[in-house]
């Protein structure tokens, strides 16, 4: 006998885009995940296209699959889509030394994290 397949945990009219390892603090990203959040997809790509971050073009990359995702996995109407959530989660963190005076050493953290964007279609009453 067949494995049943498992129910999706998003919506029909909903497709969602997830990056897992992102060389940045969360906090960072977060600003950039915060300009996007409730905005057309185009205008989210307007806006990651001629952001200051350097994080926004792989955010831009996330927001591009989430949308092909969108088309060819569920079939909704690019043109209608909003980005419903972006959300980042905190991932592993490389551990470094810093040599200090004496003979010391300093830990340096270099934080890494992820993203996850869900995009959703609007209906026509929307």
């Amino acid at each position: 006998m067949a494995k049943q397949a498992k129910a999706r945990r998003l919506a029909s009219v909903e497709a969602m885009a997830k990056v897992r390892t992102l060389r940045i603090s969360p906090q960072k990203l977060n600003l950039v995940a915060q300009s996007i959040r409730g905005l057309k997809v185009q205008q989210a790509l307007n806006e990651l296209e001629f952001s200051q971050k350097r994080i926004a073009r792989d955010v831009r990359k996330a927001l591009y699959s989430a949308v092909s995702n969108a088309e060819n996995n569920h079939n909704l109407d690019i043109d209608s889509l909003v980005v419903a959530e972006a959300f980042v989660g905190k991932n592993l963190v490389m551990k470094r030394f810093h040599a200090r005076a004496r003979g010391r050493a300093s830990r340096v953290e270099k934080p890494f994290s992820e993203i996850t964007i869900v995009v959703r279609e609007l209906g026509e009453a929307a």
